[in-house]
């Protein structure tokens, strides 16, 4: 008997393969890839204008979710967090759309938990159980409406790139005319800085945006923050990330968020434009969302603006990054962090 597989990992010429072996019209292929991504079903059944001898065949060889969604919570500025539970409900992963006038983005998660152990973020507190699917990965999007989402960040939990694999499959349906059809400018991967991986996908033929995790303008103080900082200077980084832009064309996005009174000096202001003009890029200062058991702190507006013009008088291109769902448990990995707490205080009473 053959094994099920998910339908959110198969591309046009696995559902051919699959509707000749089902003796299906070969038509089927492009009324099944519309009803999953164009009509956002979920089962066979809401397949109308396939008959239902097949309909059923086809239940017999494909699922459409591997999740069940513990959580939702929408905060008061229309950001929508959700948790999902895998399988067996063990691992579970955040998701989020943030919506604005002109677009819908979605924030999706590569790993369960993370690898890299920032030591703010809440992440990889409870450590890296293990990576997620291609089909996963797509469920994420499916779930909050392929449809109606304009962009994909892989900035939820996880470091991207060290599930390169996956991560470029779902890039594949994510950007298919037949799949969600989210053009490679609005598909961003985040990543903490892996130079060998940054190089691979440099060769990748879709030029999505990278945006590089720096969060620190030196290695002794990226070290602090990034555990994983010591395996790869900010010097090799941005190497890796200068190919990038030759090969792509695409300008690089250095993340740096602020945590009050470690980096947000103007003299870590005065690092960073340093380092940026050895690269094409710009910059996306965050403001630090607290997390629930780590110490640092969101720094006041008024030292974010004195950042952003230390470096816009560099002739740096800066932005501040609004703030999303701060009233919903808004750091990355804190809503699952707070349900997985929950659920030991529950086996224990």
């Amino acid at each position: 008997m053959n094994k099920k597989e998910h339908a959110l990992e198969q591309f046009p010429r696995d559902i051919e393969a699959l509707v000749a072996e089902l003796g299906m019209p070969q038509f089927a292929t492009k009324q099944i890839l519309s009803w999953i991504y164009e009509k956002g079903v979920d089962n066979f059944d809401a397949m109308t204008n396939i008959s239902k001898r097949h309909r059923d065949l086809l239940s017999e060889r494909l699922f459409f979710r591997r999740s069940n969604k513990v959580i939702e919570k929408v905060a008061s500025d229309k950001t929508r967090k959700l948790l999902f539970a895998w399988d067996d409900g063990t691992k579970t992963t955040e998701t989020v759309m943030i919506p604005t006038e002109k677009r819908k983005t979605a924030c999706v998660s590569s790993q369960v938990g993370c690898p890299v152990g920032c030591t703010f973020c809440a992440s990889g507190l409870d450590g890296f159980d293990g990576n997620l699917d291609v089909g996963q990965i797509i469920e994420q999007v499916i779930s909050l409406g392929a449809s109606s989402i304009t962009n994909v960040v892989f900035m939820g939990m996880g470091e991207p790139l060290a599930n390169y694999n996956a991560v470029t499959r779902a890039i594949r349906i994510l950007n298919a005319p037949w799949g969600c059809s989210i053009g490679a400018r609005k598909i961003t991967v985040s990543t903490v800085g892996l130079p060998s991986a940054i190089e691979r996908l440099a060769a990748f033929d879709i030029p999505v945006t990278l945006a590089l995790s720096l969060h620190a303008p030196n290695d002794e103080l990226r070290k602090q923050l990034i555990p994983w900082a010591q395996f790869s200077p900010i010097e090799d980084i941005l190497k890796a990330c200068g190919k990038y832009f030759s090969a792509t064309g695409r300008e690089i996005t250095l993340e740096y968020l602020l945590l009050s009174g470690v980096n947000d000096r103007i003299t870590e202001a005065k690092e960073l434009a340093e380092l940026c003009h050895t690269l094409r890029c710009n910059v996306n200062l965050i403001r630090y969302n607290e997390v629930d058991s780590i110490e640092y702190k969101r720094p006041q507006s008024a030292q974010v603006r004195r950042f952003q013009e230390t470096l816009q008088n560099a002739g740096v291109n800066v932005h501040i990054r609004a703030s999303r769902g701060r009233d919903i448990d808004a750091a990355c990995g804190q809503l699952r962090r707070r349900y997985q707490s929950n659920l030991c205080e529950d086996r224990l009473q």
